[in-house]
């Protein structure tokens, strides 16, 4: 049995497939590489409303987003304590807490489709990246297996020349031993 057929013994069918459908998926790559830039996934074919949920989630996990929502809350509490406009909003600010949590409803939906919509993408990436790692452990396997196979093959001519070379010795010394005989 070859190296390869040793290999492909221990290799079951589904990594056999996937080892193949790697190999076929780099070479289209490679004939790609300087056609097109790769995308990044996930950022094709977007609808709007995957847009529009990115672009909140974005706007409203800022730093920017935070800083102008405070001064807006803290300009409103003063308005409201301070006598310097109509109190159109009481002190426990009933119409301030329903505008946040109207804020908040609204919110929380965008917020979580953009997070569902990166969960996917980061369980394509992880799903390409064991693709990967199951791609490279069956190359690596198969470089122990030439590997051992070309150790053997060695190891097997030195086993031999050592006879050889043993049986040479043995040969020597009968014949040392024929001369040294026949000389007394």
């Amino acid at each position: 049995m070859t190296p390869i057929q040793t290999t492909r013994h221990f290799i079951n069918e589904a990594e056999e497939s996937m080892l193949h459908e790697m190999r076929v998926l780099r070479r289209a790559q490679r004939m790609h590489l300087h056609n097109a830039p790769t995308p990044v996934p996930g950022t094709t074919n977007l609808t709007v409303g995957q847009r529009i949920a990115d672009t909140v989630a974005a706007t409203m996990g800022s730093w920017r987003f935070i800083i102008i929502q405070s001064a807006l809350l803290l300009a409103w509490i003063a308005l409201n304590i301070t006598a310097w406009v109509q109190h159109w909003d009481p002190y426990p600010f009933i119409l301030l807490n329903l505008a946040l949590s109207f804020q908040a409803a609204y919110a929380a939906p965008f917020i979580m489709m953009s997070q569902n919509r990166q969960q996917d993408i980061d369980r394509e990436a992880a799903e390409s990246d064991y693709k990967i790692n199951i791609k490279a452990e069956l190359e690596i396997e198969l470089v122990h297996q030439k590997l051992d196979h070309l150790r053997e093959s060695e190891m097997l001519q030195l086993t031999g020349a050592v006879a050889e070379l043993t049986q040479l010795l043995h040969d020597t010394r009968a014949e040392l031993t024929q001369l040294r005989a026949t000389r007394t």
